[in-house]
């Protein structure tokens, strides 16, 4: 899962997602060896591990000790892991001191007539 401009790097995101497909597809709890085990490539423990703990920061995995290291399993969230890790993102950039106006109007502006609908209605549900 490496880009196309031939960086060796994968897409910004993509490790994420890579790791999320892992710990869905597990019949259980996986720790970071696991995972590791199980992606494609030549990562490092840590780079696993680190990845493991910013998605349990974000509220997309849960964790619980399982010896010596942390066994990682998706959370009971109601929606899917990417609309989570997505919805955090927005709420950072919200709270990283930038112009919430500008941001939330810039946002609002490249909707679709649609994706406006639903979110008027969403805001007009909040308020009833």
């Amino acid at each position: 899962m490496t880009d196309q401009g031939g960086t060796g790097r994968r897409p910004h995101g993509g490790l994420e997602s890579a790791v999320l497909e892992v710990v869905v597809a597990a019949e259980g709890p996986v720790t970071p060896a696991e995972v590791r085990e199980r992606l494609a490539g030549e990562l490092a423990y840590t780079t696993v591990m680190t990845t493991l703990v910013r998605l349990h920061e974000k509220g997309v995995l849960e964790r619980h000790r399982r010896g010596r290291a942390y066994a990682y399993t998706m959370t009971d969230a109601p929606v899917p892991p990417e609309v989570h890790v997505a919805a955090r993102r927005m709420l950072r950039v919200l709270q990283g001191g930038a112009d919430r106006k500008g941001v939330l109007a810039r946002f609002v502006a490249d909707l679709s007539p649609e994706d406006e609908q639903v979110l008027t209605d969403l805001l007009r549900h909040d308020e009833g």
